[in-house]
C-alpha cells in the first residue's frame, strides 16, 4: 500500500486481490438521474489511482448501456482492475420497462455472451447471478455459470441477494467467490444468517448500497421532493413520506460520530460497513456508488476510520428503528426468502 490509497483483500478463497472497497457504477448510466459523462470517467480514472480496482456492473444496467461506457476504461486498465458484471434480469421483448428474472442455463450462455461483447473483453473476472429465480434449481443454474469458467468466459463467480441456504447449495456446485448483498447502518438483515455462511464458506461479502442509497449521507431527505422523476428511489418505500421524516431522525447518532472524527455522515456510514470485516471476520468489500471524483476521495478515505466500540455502540440500534422495506417487494431480496 502506498500512501494515499487503500488496502487490499482477497475476492473468496484464492480469488484476486482488489482494493477494499470497489466502485459501484450503476449511476453513472442508470437509475440516478441525469449523469456526466466527462466526470464519470475521471471519476474511474480517480478511484484507481486511490486504489480502487473492483468496477461492479450489470447488464440491466442502462440495458446494456453501464458495460458499454466502462468498456474503455476497462480495455485501457485490463491488467488493474477486476471487473464484475451481471446476468438475470432479462428485458421483455414487448415491454422494454420491465425486467424479468431468469436463470436458465440457455439464458446465462446468451446473457454472457452479450456482455464479453459490450465490455469487449475476453473474460469477466466476476460473474454475478443477479437475482434468483427460485423456479430454476440453483445447482442448475451454477453449474451453466460453472462451465463459463471452464470455457474461460469467466474467472470467478459471485451471486447476488442469496440466502444462506442458497449458498451453501451454489458452493457444494462450484467455488463461489462473492456474495453481494444490501448492507449498511439502515440494512443489516443479511447478518442473521448470510454473513455466518459466508464467513464458514470463504466467501468474501460485498456490500452494495452502503451509504444507503445515498440517504446516509443526508444528500436528500425526501425522495418524491428532493430527487427527480426519473430516480428510481422514488419508487423505494424508505425514501418517501412519513418513512423519510422517520428515517432522516435516525441519522441524528451518525451526525453525532461524524462530529466527533470531524468527517461526514457518508464517511462514518462507510466506515462502519469497511469495520464489518472486523466484527464478522470475513472479507467485505462495500462498492458505493458515485459519479464524482471529489466523492471517491471522500470514501476511500473511510477506509482509514476507526469506530470505537462506544461510536458503534451508539451505532447499532439504528437497523432496527428504519421504517419501511429495502424494495417494494422484498420477495426478490434474501431476507424475503429466508
Amino acid at each position: 500500500m502506498t500512501d494515499g490509497t487503500i488496502p487490499t483483500a482477497a475476492l473468496g478463497d484464492g480469488g484476486p486481490q482488489v482494493g477494499v472497497q470497489g466502485l459501484g457504477c450503476m449511476g453513472m448510466s442508470f437509475a440516478y438521474g441525469p449523469s456526466d459523462a466527462k466526470e464519470s470517467r475521471a471519476t474511474l480514472e480517480r478511484a484507481l489511482e486511490l486504489g480502487v480496482t473492483l468496477y461492479d456492473t450489470a447488464d440491466a444496467y442502462g440495458a446494456g448501456e453501464n458495460e458499454k461506457f466502462l468498456s474503455p476504461f476497462f480495455k485501457a486498465h485490463r491488467d488493474e482492475v477486476v471487473i464484475a458484471t451481471k446476468f438475470a434480469l432479462a428485458i421483455p421483448a414487448d415491454d422494454p420497462t420491465r425486467r424479468v428474472i431468469r436463470n436458465d442455463p440457455p439464458y446465462i450462455r446468451q446473457a454472457v455472451e452479450a456482455s464479453l461483447k459490450r465490455l469487449d473483453v475476453d473474460a469477466i473476472d466476476l460473474y454475478y447471478m443477479h437475482r434468483r429465480d427460485v423456479n430454476v434449481p440453483i445447482e442448475e443454474s451454477v453449474g451453466a455459470m460453472a462451465d463459463l469458467v471452464r470455457e474461460g468466459k469467466v474467472k470467478h463467480l459471485g451471486l447476488s441477494e442469496v440466502t444462506a441456504a442458497e449458498l451453501r447449495a451454489a458452493q457444494a456446485v462450484h467455488p463461489i467467490a462473492a456474495v453481494q448483498s444490501e448492507w449498511s447502518l439502515f440494512s443489516r438483515d443479511i447478518e442473521a444468517q448470510v454473513v455466518p455462511a459466508a464467513r464458514e464458506l470463504g466467501v468474501t461479502l460485498v456490500p452494495y448500497s452502503p451509504l444507503g442509497r445515498g440517504f446516509l449521507t443526508g444528500s436528500f431527505t425526501n425522495a418524491d421532493k428532493d430527487l427527480t422523476a426519473d430516480d428510481f428511489r422514488r419508487q423505494q418505500p424508505r425514501f418517501t413520506g412519513d418513512n423519510a421524516t422517520a428515517n432522516a431522525a435516525l441519522l441524528d447518532p451518525i451526525r453525532t460520530v461524524a462530529e466527533a472524527h470531524g468527517v461526514s455522515l457518508g464517511q462514518i456510514a462507510l466506515a462502519w460497513v469497511q469495520q464489518q470485516t472486523t466484527v464478522h471476520d470475513l472479507p467485505v468489500i462495500p462498492i458505493p456508488g458515485t459519479r464524482k471524483p471529489s466523492r471517491v476521495e471522500e470514501n476511500t478515505a473511510a477506509t482509514r476510520i476507526e469506530l470505537t466500540k462506544e461510536e458503534l455502540a451508539l451505532l447499532d440500534p439504528i437497523a432496527a428503528q428504519v421504517a419501511g422495506n429495502r424494495y417494494a417487494d422484498m420477495r426478490f431480496a434474501s431476507a424475503g426468502r429466508e
